[in-house]
């Protein structure tokens, strides 16, 4: 209900702010709102060559081409004139975002179709491990714990399985195959949801929990900053680890005040320790290597245990045949039925993210986003903060919105101040340190056809602003 009426605010918004803009004259068209592509220069006006300044006038007359001149006034250096039929277009600044119509083909295309790919793929092994009773006898072992953070799951139950399997996947940047493993824990805490058009409190536990985004192992980012040439593209690693571990027990926190959860469990306690503990010996060993073993340990080791995982459900599957024979299937029948109940996943989230993905290239290709985000810049800016967090803050506003448009402020960043500076490093830590949060929730509970998120939505933003806060505090402690 929250999220539906943000989503409704973000897009009324945006569509009068385009008019607005439109009728004052700030805009030309409107057609790079609807079929314009990102990066593309923007059309800003259209004037007879007469009303142009006289220097302009006079390069245009005297180019080669009679067609195009780019303007190399210092103060507009990214404007482009084109002269046609005795007028002049004026094109100024770049697309922020895909437009409409572009943002509705590329969600099915890009973002879609690859998703019911990777969830065809990774629910047929579900499959495998709910059969094989691999998922039961890890819930067995994870219930002591889970009892306590989730006191509403009934012991043993197969949901265990699925959330730790995600924590696992988001833990080791498997984002590839933690959306499945999430979307199938979700289902089954619908199964014991009383009211199933409004969240549980285990639903929202696991959704807070996952968006908080406890990552070791920040591949893409690490990815993203030797492309860019940083001199050690793995030192915001550990500054990514402590963020988005602090986010994740202010997650913990937060919804277990509550929903009233006893955090002087000794099993709950055990458990957090022994993450601790885990996390700690994987930095320090992490930590001692040098540049080389750095990168080659994280650019493999999440590869290596997803091969692991695939590995051992299906040796696990075959040396207990017995099981399927039971259920009177086979390993492979029951693999292409779990890939089958994926694909229809993938096809109930299809308009949930479209809706959300749409209203967000409105918000950006509108002005909206980058005036509030100028807004912000300023505000900090007085306040005495360094001009090299507000240049990261775009990462951390957007990032919430869209993983996409996040990561181009990211890149930007880089290519700009350089990959080594303050403002990319900080960037890199917000852009690893949380999820897309209105694409979680959309993808998340549209899966279930939950309408009412109740307190999820709040609680997820204000995790975000928790680690945008951590983030600048560790970024300037580390650089």
């Amino acid at each position: 209900m929250v999220l539906s009426r943000f989503w409704l605010t973000i897009f009324i918004s945006s569509i009068v702010f385009i008019v607005v803009s439109l009728f004052t004259a700030n805009t030309y068209t409107i057609d790079s709102v609807l079929n314009g592509k990102k990066d593309d220069p923007i059309l800003v006006s259209e004037k007879y060559i007469e009303q142009l300044p006289a220097f302009i006038k006079d390069s245009i007359k005297t180019a080669p081409e009679q067609t195009m001149i780019v303007n190399r006034d210092t103060l507009n250096s990214d404007t482009t004139y084109v002269y046609k039929n005795k007028t002049v277009k004026i094109y100024s600044g770049l697309q922020k975002s895909d437009g409409l119509l572009p943002t509705c083909k590329n969600t099915l295309v890009d973002l879609i179709l690859p998703l019911i790919a990777y969830l065809a793929f990774f629910c047929g092994l579900m499959e495998l491990l709910i059969v094989s009773g691999a998922s039961g006898n890890l819930a067995k072992v994870l219930s002591p714990v889970f009892v306590k953070v989730f006191p509403t799951i009934p012991k043993n139950h197969p949901s265990i399985s699925y959330m730790t399997l995600n924590f696992a996947a988001n833990f080791l940047g498997l984002d590839s195959a933690a959306t499945p493993f999430g979307l199938k824990a979700m289902e089954s805490l619908q199964e014991i949801n009383p009211e199933k058009d409004k969240a549980s409190d285990a639903q929202i536990m696991f959704m807070c929990l996952h968006a908080s985004g406890l990552t070791l192992i920040a591949t893409s980012i690490i990815g993203y900053r030797a492309a860019a040439n940083a001199s050690n593209p793995a030192d915001v690693m550990l500054p990514c680890i402590i963020t988005s571990f602090i986010g994740t027990i202010a997650a913990f926190l937060i919804v277990g005040v509550k929903q009233k959860i006893n955090f002087k469990s000794a099993s709950l306690l055990i458990g957090l320790m022994t993450l601790i503990s885990a996390i700690i010996g994987l930095l320090m060993y992490v930590n001692h290597l040098d540049l080389i073993g750095k990168n080659y340990f994280t650019s493999n080791l999440s590869g290596l245990i997803l091969i692991a995982i695939i590995a051992f459900t299906l040796i696990f599957s075959f040396t207990h045949e017995k099981k399927f024979k039971e259920a009177e299937t086979t390993v492979f029948d029951t693999f292409v039925t779990g890939a089958n109940n994926g694909v229809k996943t993938g096809v109930t989230i299809f308009p949930y993210v479209l809706g959300m993905l749409v209203a967000i290239s409105l918000f950006r290709n509108s002005g909206l986003f980058e005036i509030i985000s100028d807004a912000i810049g300023f505000i900090f800016s007085n306040m005495g903060v360094s001009k090299e967090i507000t240049n990261a803050l775009p990462v951390a506003m957007l990032r919430p919105f869209s993983s996409a448009g996040s990561r181009g402020f990211l890149i930007d960043s880089m290519n700009t101040f350089g990959a080594d500076s303050l403002t990319a490093r900080l960037s890199s830590i917000f852009q690893c340190s949380a999820e897309s949060t209105f694409y979680v929730i959309a993808v998340y509970f549209g899966s279930v056809n939950i309408k009412n998120t109740r307190y999820a939505l709040g609680t997820m933003l204000l995790v975000d602003l928790i680690c945008v806060i951590t983030a600048i505090f560790v970024a300037t402690w580390f650089f």
